[in-house]
């Protein structure tokens, strides 16, 4: 069930949608860049994404179904499992007998459809072709379904647990309505792509919030009375004392389900009203992201290229908590991951396994620190070592010393530019000289949100062109887009259209998923004469720009630009 490019350029020539030129072009890109050509013709604007469906539908012989409109049966709907509906946009809408229809935007899907299969062997699938507003209202209608459920498991522990109050801690967190309510918080979070959860005690009620694409909201408000049949249920689970209310505890759980498995780390901390849990989830099924689709682009993603290839040396990958760091690490080890090297890694912690790498858990209270795990790690003949994070002394220097008796040597730091990981070496007392003969690339970056479908364009105002002046080099930011070929050399940044999210019911901030905005600073022979003469972080800065070094902000107003994410985003994440 594939439509062939030639058999799509025919169709749309035929139907004047496009004109020879126009799909050849396409074309090219589709094939430079491993995308389908559709989906380029799209990204263009040279066509419709409804219109492309439409047309693969009659191209294939499949027909196409508008579900903007449908109320789904709940039980037709729960065939196919939401987190399966929500990764494949497939859903099923309509059984009749032994037929279950089922609407999707991929034709080329035959695993999901060989997977629901499977799930009812009874059934045969019916697929029909449509739209992703039709996904979207379909997707829409589990989540009130799920929240109806949890409203059920709230009533009815109201009702029980005043009878209980007197019970074991233990007991209370093995009593079935207080699993549900913890689980169905996790799946909740899960199926809203959310990366952590909070419950907070406050005085008369419990909030519990979500962190999705690194943005915290509110998700329910919970009674009071289920207080500590949650943080027992959640301490049981994660293997804490649960007679310890006076002292942080750091654990650990997997959530597994058919479909889908996470890895749960759970904090708990002592707050004036109780005690405050924070959960983040970690997908065990991930798989590292290609540094492209991380955000890397055109030359600060062939210097990491280029620098991947090297045997030796170190690549420091800088930012703050939270900013994606560790993701870049595991997408490169997952290049370098061959049969030929041996790859070895001290983490703090272990967020995703990956196979063939050998990865140790940090564990200071046995004395399994980074130095000395690092110390051991070079004992084990590796090719190259992944150090989660450059925190003191003894770790810098013992990783410098790694990189310079031949190993590659990953790690992060958090400084807020690339340029200052250099002077935060220093002040780790690691050798300048030292420094310039192993540091091979920097890395700087920061996650900003992607803008959802349906944004508003606008043009820059004079009074916003002179407030971004305080924030960036407006001339600058202006030579990178006419580089891009974004603006002709004589029109300026009020000629160019820049994007703001716009709020729907599908996405109520306008923003989903979120990509990154880096500066990738290559140790030259000039940066490495200001390293050994202990130049400060803007001297090198500086440098680097002149080297053609493209700072964070000047790649998040190129995406800005590309309609990717917003000015406001660029600016949240940069400012500080």
């Amino acid at each position: 069930m594939r439509v062939e490019p030639q058999q799509l350029k025919a169709f749309l020539l035929d139907a004047n949608l496009v004109k020879e030129s126009e799909f050849e072009k396409a074309l090219k890109k589709a094939e430079k860049t491993g995308r389908e050509v559709g989906e380029v013709l799209v990204s263009e604007r040279l066509i419709e994404e409804e219109e492309l469906i439409r047309l693969k539908a009659y191209i294939l012989g499949i027909p196409f179904v508008n579900l903007e409109k449908e109320k789904i049966d709940p039980e037709v709907l729960k065939i196919i499992p939401e987190p399966i509906a929500c990764s494949h946009n497939i859903v099923a809408f309509r059984r009749k007998e032994n037929n279950l229809e089922v609407a999707m935007l991929d034709p080329e899907d035959l695993q999901t459809i060989e997977f629901i299969k499977k799930k009812e062997p009874g059934l045969r699938i019916v697929p029909r072709l449509t739209n992703p507003p039709s996904i979207k209202n379909v997707l829409k209608q589990y989540r009130q379904t799920l929240k109806a459920e949890f409203g059920k498991i709230i009533k009815k522990e109201k009702r029980i647990l005043g009878a209980k109050e007197t019970k074991m801690l233990k007991e209370v967190a093995q009593e079935m309505p207080i699993i549900k309510i913890v689980d169905t918080l996790i799946k909740h979070a899960i199926l809203d792509r959310a990366s952590d959860i909070h419950i907070e005690p406050a005085e008369k009620e419990i909030i519990v919030r979500y962190r999705i694409d690194g943005i915290l909201h509110d998700a329910m408000t919970l009674p009071k009375s289920l207080e500590s049949g949650i943080l027992a249920r959640v301490k049981v689970l994660s293997n804490l004392k649960l007679d310890e209310h006076r002292l942080p505890q750091d654990g650990r759980f997997k959530f597994e389900d058919e479909e889908y498995k996470y890895s749960v780390r759970v904090s708990v901390l002592p707050v004036f009203n109780g005690e405050k849990i924070a959960m983040r989830l970690l997908p065990e099924s991930g798989r590292a992201f290609s540094l492209e689709s991380l955000g890397l682009r055109e030359e600060s993603l062939e210097r990491v290229q280029i620098n991947l290839r090297k045997p030796t040396g170190m690549i420091l990958v800088t930012g703050p908590t939270g900013c994606g760091k560790t993701t870049t690490l595991y997408s490169m080890l997952e290049i370098l991951n061959t049969p030929e090297v041996n790859i070895s890694t001290v983490e703090d912690p272990i967020e995703y396994q990956i196979p063939r790498v050998n990865q140790t858990q940090v564990k200071p209270a046995i004395g399994l620190t980074f130095a000395s795990g690092l110390r051991a790690l070079v004992r084990q003949d590796p090719n190259i070592i992944m150090v989660g994070e450059v925190r003191d002394n003894e770790t810098a220097g013992l990783a410098i010393n790694a990189a310079l008796t031949g190993h590659l040597v990953l790690s992060t730091l958090h400084t807020t530019s690339a340029a200052g990981a250099i002077p935060r070496l220093i002040d780790m007392k690691a050798e300048p000289f030292l420094i310039s003969s192993t540091l091979n690339l920097i890395i700087a970056q920061r996650l900003v949100r992607r803008l959802y479908e349906g944004k508003e364009n606008y043009r820059l105002t004079p009074n916003l062109i002179s407030e971004l002046k305080k924030y960036c080099d407006i001339e600058q930011i202006l030579n990178v887009l006419r580089e891009e070929k974004m603006l002709k050399p004589n029109q300026d940044i009020r000629d160019i259209d820049f994007y703001r999210p716009k709020p729907s019911k599908a996405c109520p901030d306008g923003y989903k998923g979120r990509i990154g905005i880096f500066e990738a600073l290559p140790v030259t022979e000039t940066i490495k004469e200001l390293i050994v003469k202990e130049a400060t972080s803007d001297q090198i800065q500086k440098q680097a720009q002149k080297e053609g070094m493209r700072t964070m902000v000047e790649d998040g107003f190129v995406k800005a630009a590309q309609g990717i994410t917003s000015i406001e985003e660029v600016l949240r994440v940069i400012i500080e």
